[in-house]
């Protein structure tokens, strides 16, 4: 099951970039697809949708589609044309998952040495593929967990930008241990305090070990930042469903610190940096993988 270079030679084999696999712990697993081609991830959306009990729900994001699925086992009846590839399982150990792709045609390529080609993938096992094979392929990967750090207040009204700050050192802090995912401006109601456009950023990071990532991002922020108010916030949850009341009011009407502060000893969030800035930063982790969506300012609450 060692990884084969020679793969990546045939000209109909297209590697993913990277794929990653965040556990909840409670039955459910967020498989982010990093593709070399997204018509071929489009393709695979459509198909995986109609194919595959297991997933729940999939979106896109940049280059990336990511598939929420349930832990377990479920066989696909295949159809060519309408269903023909998905994923048959998810299978979460203490350090691993495992995940098993079928698919026909063009879509047993990608269930098989496309998907086992990508960046972390530990080890494969596939089956032949190509022309009107079923193919099947499970790759392992490590097992993750979701990490959410929020940042606000970072510039002046001079110099700088908190959102391009963080993404330079999110993007950075990128590793095999800690792969950088998402990044979204958050839209807060546009107090008097604000730089200009009163706006947050949450960056999400899929982890195995969480600890070296949150220090050094920290160390980076407290180097770069232009501001004596810079807050910074982690959340090391698979959901962020706690803080969305919260948020939802600092995009609708100016919140205190004090409010802030309460609120995130509430659900769970650790403050790092306990500037001003974590009443905004606080406010954007709810809002991870959703760009679209964050960068809407809500006044319907005033």
């Amino acid at each position: 099951m060692e990884k084969d270079k020679a793969f990546a030679q045939k000209k109909w084999v297209l590697p993913y970039k990277n794929i990653v696999a965040i556990a909840d712990g409670h039955g459910l697993v967020d498989i982010v697809e990093q593709s070399n081609c997204w018509g071929g991830a489009c393709w695979a959306e459509y198909h995986y949708k109609q194919a595959s009990p297991l997933i729940q729900s999939v979106c896109s994001y940049g280059n990336t589609m990511r598939y929420r699925v349930k832990e377990g086992h479920s066989e696909l009846n295949l159809i060519a044309s309408y269903a023909a590839a998905g994923i048959e399982s998810a299978i979460v150990k203490d350090n691993t998952v495992e995940i098993t792709y079928a698919g026909l045609g063009g879509g047993g390529v990608g269930a098989t040495m496309s998907r086992a080609q990508a960046e972390d993938v530990i080890e494969y096992d596939i089956t032949e593929a190509g022309g009107s094979k079923k193919s099947r392929g499970t790759i392992v990967l490590p097992r993750r967990s979701r990490v959410l750090i929020g940042v606000d207040d970072t510039d002046t009204k001079e110099e700088g930008a908190t959102w391009s700050l963080i993404h330079n050192i999110a993007t950075d802090l990128d590793s095999r241990n800690a792969r950088y995912i998402s990044h979204a401006l958050v839209q807060l109601f546009p107090v008097p305090q604000k730089t200009q456009n009163c706006v947050s950023t949450v960056v999400e990071f899929a982890c195995i070990d969480p600890a070296p990532l949150i220090k050094d991002f920290e160390q980076l922020l407290r180097k770069y930042t232009l501001s004596e108010n810079t807050g910074m916030v982690v959340l090391q949850r698979f959901h962020a469903d706690e803080v969305k009341e919260y948020a939802t009011l600092a995009k609708s009407k100016m919140v205190t610190y004090e409010i802030a502060e309460t609120a995130a000893k509430k659900a769970g969030v650790e403050i790092v940096i306990p500037g001003r800035g974590i009443i905004g930063a606080l406010a954007s982790l709810p809002y991870f993988a959703q760009p679209c969506q964050s960068v809407k300012l809500d006044l319907n609450n005033q």
